[in-house]
């Protein structure tokens, strides 16, 4: 603990935080095989098979057909995932968390507009999770119709498919709350064996043809992507060539799981098992692309086809769990990607469980329940795996073309290479955008679902920032020592009921000196709340598991205290029992006087009072100042708060005294017009043109290479307002709640605008009051 008044001893001796993240160990890097490879592990179930059908079935796939395809799955492989992702994107962690919002916070001050490419890929890249699970776990019970026996039970009815399907999508989201480093425990040894089989049953298959090593060189890749007579499908071909490297953003996303070191250890190995299964499965279909009773298959899948039949089961076995294993790989993404979302105040606030003791394992409850419904949708809606393979990919090269965009402002601002970040934009960009334009001919086929659930997604992320940066237009924060006066006259006011011993307001300013101006305002005007001491408390969530540490400033008072608790990633948020320790020591160092709690079901007297907590909520009111656009993001931004949950299950407050206070959002207010009697023959006279006024912006919004496009926009009206507030609100002895008048008036009115004003937010919050009574949120 420390006070800022009179330090004490810390109780418990701080960890250092590690550096270098999660070490290299046996134990990591088969974690780091259970959870990172699964999406990439499985792309050899599906991709040779989604190009062979492109191109015309396998009568179409001849000698160079095939050496051309291997060419191009085998460098994409090399280009986008070893070279782009684990040996340049993986140097650009934030404190060893990888994710494209990872790399937007490292490049953020290099330009106000790189927001946009960070919303966009994150939201693309959440779209496609949903698809993948979907897409993976159906490929591999459709292998049960490769064995005889399982295909005269399920036949060709795809129904028994779907229902096995979305059985195993239900237990894998039920595990979820177990956590990453349970369950990479469990997925490890098998995706261990997996790759073992995938190189191993691809090595047996290229002792068919051994010509298929010619696949290495590029220029057949290259010839064979430009021939007509060779590529039915032309460029679009690279559509399904793409599906082979889909895993590599989830690679890069769930880098702060497992750690890198673990991460550089293992790809060697699920490269070289990947290749030798993809040159097997081609060995193959150099072999038997004359058979027309291979041919008549439906869905013919190489993958399968390729083994004998007496090891199909075992096959169609193991590539369900490790279809299951991919669907991880993109849900614990996702985790990572919303976390940083919320941490850069892309998303609102959701609860987040640490099931584990590692930095970054974490489980969101609210994300892994839209992804279950989302996945069963899909297997719903598209009901085949061919059907989904068409959609598979669309969206995930939008987010690879807006990571390349943040590297590319990394290399050259952050490592100071502007040559080669040119060289890298251009070659990557170039392969990338062939990609995306390939991908585009699934829209039409299915892939509008996609980028239907990420543009969702993307409108999610606009309005909640856009909607923050209104926010602050309206914001004002206040001295606390310009009103200890009044704090004080007030906790000793008789004529006031007390609420309580403690009044506690939970506020999101880290500042110690400084509050928000509704906190006040609920305090003072909006029925006075007398308590014996008031406590302005912030939590933050410090990288080590268990920190328990306070920060405190008394403001040399005995009643008025602003807290900020700092907890560990792994401490549960239960800030009413830290609040009640932390009162427990002001008491002991003199700071606070004994409250005396003279009642109690253990029959002894507490030197601790009761509790009440205080939630302000802002709400849009009819007197706020702001343009319909903007109004309307703000009511958006509210309806999105209230799906995300009470903050009550954030802080731990479920079984306390809690008062949700709702406050109308505005700093200035917008006219009210008093009717002035004329005579008949008299003219009218028109009011005085409106000025501008806005509300002082929160500490630390003035520092502009913080600064996005979104409050870029705004930074001259909080500039405009910031000296007005100034000369309206701060300083005085009063906190009552005045919004900023927009117009003009004689020197006479001034008088009756204030009696206009307090008449106006008055009803502003009776009408909030009506609306929100009864509604926790």
């Amino acid at each position: 603990m420390v006070t800022s008044n009179a330090p004490a001893p810390t109780k418990r001796a701080r960890k250092p935080i590690k550096k270098g993240g999660i070490p290299l160990s046996a134990g990591m890097v088969l974690v780091t095989l259970g959870v990172v490879y699964g999406d990439i592990g499985t792309s050899p179930m599906y991709t040779l098979k989604a190009i062979m059908t492109g191109n015309g079935g396998l009568g179409t796939m001849s000698e160079d057909v095939v050496l051309g395809a291997l060419s191009l799955l085998i460098w994409t492989i090399t280009l986008i995932t070893t070279v782009k992702y684990v040996l340049v994107a993986m140097k650009a962690d934030n404190h060893n968390e990888g994710g494209i919002f990872a790399l937007y916070s490292l490049v953020k001050r290099c330009g106000k507009w790189l927001i946009i490419p960070a919303m966009v890929g994150g939201a693309a890249l959440l779209a496609d999770g949903i698809l993948t699970p979907a897409v993976t776990v159906t490929t591999a019970i459709e292998g049960l119709r490769t064995i005889d026996f399982f295909y005269g039970i399920i036949g060709d009815n795809q129904a028994i498919v779907v229902g096995i399907t979305l059985v195993i999508l239900c237990i894998l989201f039920a595990m979820q709350k177990a956590g990453t480093s349970t369950i990479g425990k469990a997925f490890g040894p098998v995706m261990t064996v997996w790759f073992l089989f995938l190189g191993i049953t691809g090595l047996l298959n290229v002792g068919l043809d051994l010509n298929v090593f010619r696949a290495l060189n590029p220029l057949r890749g290259i010839m064979f992507l430009f021939n007509h007579n060779l590529n039915a499908a032309g460029l679009m071909v690279l559509g399904n060539v793409f599906l082979c490297t889909t895993g590599a953003e989830a690679l890069y996303s769930d880098m702060g799981h497992v750690g890198k070191a673990n991460i550089y250890f293992s790809w060697p190995f699920v490269k070289l098992c990947l290749i030798l299964n993809y040159l097997g499965q081609g060995a193959w279909i150099i072999a038997n692309h004359g058979s027309g009773e291979l041919a008549a298959i439906t869905d013919l899948n190489p993958f399968f086809q390729m083994l004998p039949e007496e090891f199909r089961v075992f096959a169609v076995i193991l590539s369900t769990f490790a279809a299951i294993i991919a669907s991880q790989a993109l849900i614990t993404g996702s985790y990572s990607i919303v976390s940083e979302a919320i941490r850069l105040d892309l998303m609102p606030h959701m609860k987040i469980n640490y099931p584990s003791e590692t930095r970054g394992q974490i489980y969101i409850p609210l994300v892994n329940n839209i992804m279950w419904i989302g996945c069963m949708g899909v297997v719903l809606l598209f009901q085949s795996s061919k059907h989904m393979e068409a959609a598979y990919g669309l969206a995930i090269t939008c987010t690879m073309l807006m990571t390349t965009l943040l590297l590319f402002s990394y290399l050259s601002r952050i490592r100071r290479k502007p040559a080669a970040a040119v060289v890298f934009l251009v070659f990557f960009g170039a392969i990338e955008l062939m990609f995306f334009f390939s991908s585009l001919t699934k829209f039409f086929h299915g892939g509008y679902v996609t980028v239907l659930l990420a543009t969702v997604l993307f409108l999610v992320m606009y309005i909640w920032r856009r909607g923050t940066a209104i926010e602050r237009t309206q914001s004002v924060y206040l001295p606390v020592r310009e009103y200890l006066d009044q704090l004080f006259d007030l906790s000793h006011d008789e004529s006031y009921p007390l609420l309580a011993d403690n009044l506690v307001f939970l506020t999101n300013d880290s500042s110690l000196d400084k509050l928000d101006r509704d906190i006040l305002y609920s305090i003072l005007d909006k029925r006075p709340k007398r308590a014996r001491a008031y406590y302005f408390l912030n939590v933050q969530v410090t990288d080590e598991p268990y920190t328990h540490e306070y920060m405190v400033n008394t403001f040399d008072t005995d009643f008025v205290f602003k807290v900020q608790l700092r907890l560990g990633f792994r401490v549960n948020q239960r800030v009413n029992t830290y609040l009640y320790q932390i009162v427990e020591d002001l008491v002991e160092h003199n700071q606070l006087a004994p409250q005396n709690h003279k009642y109690s079901i253990y029959r002894k007297h507490s030197i601790v009072g009761d509790f009440r907590f205080c939630l302000i909520r802002k709400v849009l009111s009819p007197e706020t100042d702001i343009s319909g656009a903007d109004s309307r993001t703000i009511e958006a931004k509210y309806f999105i708060r209230r799906l995300c949950g009470t903050p009550m299950r954030w802080y731990g407050l479920e079984n306390s005294s809690v008062i949700f206070e709702y406050v109308p959002l505005f700093a200035k207010a917008k006219r009210q017009h008093k009717l002035t009697r004329i005579p008949i023959d008299a003219n009218a006279v028109l009011a005085a043109a409106p000025k501008k006024v806005v509300a002082k912006p929160a500490e630390g919004d003035e520092d502009s290479d913080d600064e996005d496009i979104f409050s870029a926009s705004m930074h001259n009206e909080r500039e405009e307002n910031a000296s007005d507030a100034e000369k309206t609100l701060v300083g005085g002895d009063t906190a009552s709640f005045k919004p900023l008048r927009i117009d003009e008036e004689d020197e006479d009115d001034e008088d009756s605008e204030e009696e206009e004003l307090e008449y106006a937010v008055k009803a502003a919050e009776e009408k909030i009051g009506e609306q929100d009574q009864g509604d926790n949120r």
